[in-house]
């Protein structure tokens, strides 16, 4: 099976973190996040991972070919000039017709082969992985009608929404869709997908999952990594 890891961001949201390591190589544990995905693919029968690189990409280089117990067919492509989320693909030449693509800097328990087989069982296009956030609002919350007539009334309401974890399955039948050599996103490929009506499906995940971006979430995933590691390193 067949993986592509994103990992060409430059990570401002972690700064100054990031102006000496790329996000993915920010240690969890013992590992770099970008270590424990890679040692979760191959425990899930991925043998064929090509990492998109960008900023910082001689470290990431560097990193992984000295690291012989991984086990895994790593190949690269580099992003001259960022080229978004979806963007990437179009460098990939061999393709596989089923793949997986995700960002390099989640950390989550999220089994990839029920994944990949949702999604031949749906035939789909595209699978996304999704999360449900829950959403609290410190304020007391009006309803309106079209005359401003106050119809209901929520006290500080929770919603809940259901978020791309960045963790995808496509069809080669995607890049029908995807510009050649130009920036294109997550979001416009979505756009295009459900204007056209395509089999595009969700994959909801109970289990755990965060996105290390943030200081406060990458603080907590050092520490929840340790605290469950049998759940992402079994």
């Amino acid at each position: 099976m067949q993986a592509i890891i994103l990992a060409g961001g430059k990570g401002r949201r972690l700064m100054p973190y990031t102006t000496v390591l790329p996000k993915p190589l920010m240690p969890i544990g013992d590992y770099p996040i970008l270590e424990v995905i890679l040692r979760q693919l191959k425990r899930c029968g991925f043998d064929q991972v090509t990492i998109s690189t960008g900023y910082l990409h001689e470290l990431i280089h560097a990193y992984l070919d000295s690291n012989k117990s991984l086990g895994l067919d790593i190949a690269y492509v580099h992003e001259d000039t960022p080229l978004g989320t979806i963007g990437p693909l179009r460098l990939i030449e061999d393709l596989d017709d089923t793949f997986l693509v995700m960002n390099g800097d989640i950390l989550t328990d999220i089994n990839y082969r029920d994944l990949i087989a949702s999604h031949k069982q749906k035939n789909a296009i595209a699978t996304v992985a999704t999360y449900q956030r829950d959403v609290h609002i410190d304020f007391g919350v009006l309803e309106r009608d079209t005359d401003q007539r106050i119809v209901a009334f929520r006290e500080k309401p929770t919603f809940h929404f259901d978020v791309s974890m960045g963790v995808y399955i496509f069809s080669k039948k995607v890049l029908d869709y995807v510009p050649d050599g130009e920036p294109f996103g997550f979001d416009q490929l979505m756009y295009a997908l459900t204007a056209k009506k395509e089999a595009v499906y969700s994959f909801p995940h109970s289990g755990y999952w965060l996105d290390i971006g943030r200081p406060d979430d990458y603080a907590r995933s050092i520490e929840e990594f340790e605290k469950y590691r049998h759940r992402f390193l079994p």
